[in-house]
């Protein structure tokens, strides 16, 4: 252990360490603000570094675990918020100008249960602004770029949490997720990222993008990262109108349970003709369907509604929310907004009341097909997530939506918890993926099959990071 780099210790293994007392909270926290201070001008994935309330943090977790006070797993272990989650006394900005100035009087419920567990806030990361408009340059501040190549885009919307996590300036990062933009940049930037069912955490003092679709969630670097942070933040909040009243899910005991006789639904008609499919992403899905056969699983094939239901669906339901959420301000303040937010959710004005209850209609079949069909039979889904690996800053028009071809937003729909994976590498050296889906509320068993799907791919092999050179 000692020969482990403090940026790649786990949540798991850094906690032993702080218990044993061979490690600190405040030199592990420096260790951190070191590397972001030397890899993040590059990455541009911090909007706002907090070293003083982090060191302050870590003061804090060393005092408390000598004095026998132990708050559990994240206690004196570093993490960052998508700067959509309010934190009191730091500004929150949605990454966008409307808000420059905007200092929260109080924490969302997901940086005060992190705070109460005993974590460190590193700082505030990026987005695409209000977690649609991006990636864009006519923001306050530039857009996070791919650790992989900082050529290319991290995918969105939690940008900033997909590029901070994949070069271990941080373990676990929060983003949200309406129509992926938690598992789109997990899967861009080759992290782990977890969309929970919808209900399991609280999402009050995170600013809205959909009511209905909205998630909040961890992007992380190894499954067992996830679980613990999905296990400090989840639980039923009564001032959240769509939190659930079930008890706080244990995710962690039964992670390396493998998949042995689990029934795995492969959906191919979704992605097997979609437009931007690279044949790279349909061999690795073909790869890790044969490992988890081979690993005990049952995998068969299985027919899904198409994808274009699901996605018309959500778009309807996302833009007639978001439009509702900014109706004001694009109104009056329209020049204050990018103009890739302006066109994406100002689309929302031509729907009607009709359009939004026909798509909420069609959201209940879809759900039914999904959980009363096919996770009648199956266990879990394996289906594809990104189709292909990030695309490239340079193919992004500035006025108009770029290629990023992804297949994500049916489980908002839906509801499903659902989790991006790393699936191996293209040949030009980007992270490739996969997608596992469950039932509603059975985190666990996702997370169980994640692991199961992490250890086969680590025998895969992956190449180093690459040096990061600065970046203007």
């Amino acid at each position: 252990m000692s020969g482990v780099a403090l940026h790649d210790l786990s949540i798991a293994e850094a906690g032993r360490r702080l218990r044993d007392g061979s490690l600190t909270s405040v030199r592990l926290t420096q260790a951190l603000l070191d590397r972001i201070n030397a890899l993040d001008g590059a990455l541009h994935s911090f909007i706002e570094v907090t070293a003083d309330r982090a060191l302050s943090d870590a003061e804090r977790a060393d005092r408390e675990l000598a004095a026998g006070r132990d708050h559990g797993p994240m206690q004196g272990v570093p993490y960052a918020l998508k700067d959509i989650y309010n934190t009191a006394g730091i500004r929150t900005t949605c990454h966008s100008k409307l808000l420059l100035d905007h200092v929260p009087a109080q924490d969302s419920v997901v940086a005060a249960k992190l705070a109460a567990a005993g974590g460190v806030l590193l700082g505030k990361l990026a987005t695409h602004e209000f977690a649609i408009g991006g990636p864009s340059f006519d923001l306050p501040f530039p857009p996070a770029r791919n650790p992989w190549n900082t050529d290319h885009v991290t995918g969105g919307s939690s940008s900033g949490s997909g590029a901070a996590v994949a070069a271990r300036l941080v373990r676990t990062a929060m983003g949200s997720d309406t129509g992926g933009s938690i598992r789109g940049p997990a899967a861009y930037c080759g992290t782990v990222g977890l969309k929970p069912t919808y209900g399991l955490v609280s999402r009050r003092g995170v600013f809205p993008l959909s009511y209905t679709l909205d998630h909040c969630g961890p992007l992380s670097a190894t499954v067992e990262d996830a679980a613990i942070t999905t296990q400090v933040i989840a639980g039923h909040d009564p001032r959240d109108p769509a939190s659930a009243d079930r008890p706080a899910p244990d995710l962690c005991s039964g992670l390396e349970d493998g998949v042995a006789g689990l029934r795995i639904g492969l959906p191919r008609n979704l992605w097997r003709d979609a437009e931007g499919l690279a044949p790279e992403t349909a061999a690795a899905l073909d790869r890790l369907a044969e490992a988890l056969a081979r690993a005990g699983a049952v995998v068969e094939e299985i027919t899904l509604p198409d994808y274009d239901l699901f996605n018309a669906c959500g778009r309807v339901i996302m833009l007639s929310e978001a439009f509702t959420i900014h109706e004001k301000d694009i109104r009056e303040r329209p020049q204050d907004y990018g103009a890739l937010f302006l066109m994406r959710v100002a689309a929302g004005a031509t729907l009607s009341a009709a359009d939004y209850i026909q798509a909420q209609r069609l959201r209940r079949e879809l759900s039914v097909a999904v959980n009363q069909v096919a996770l009648r039979r199956c266990d879990l889904l394996l289906t594809a997530c990104t189709l292909g690996p990030a695309p490239a800053f340079a193919e992004f028009p500035h006025d108009r939506a770029g290629p990023m071809h992804i297949q994500t937003l049916p489980f908002n729909v839906t509801g499903n918890p659902a989790l991006s994976m790393p699936a191996g590498f293209s040949a030009s050296g980007l992270p490739l993926s996969a997608q596992l889906v469950g039932r509603p509320f059975e985190e666990a068993l996702l997370l169980r099959a994640g692991r199961a799907v992490e250890k086969i791919t680590a025998e895969w092999g992956s190449p180093a990071l690459p040096e990061l050179g600065a970046v203007t």
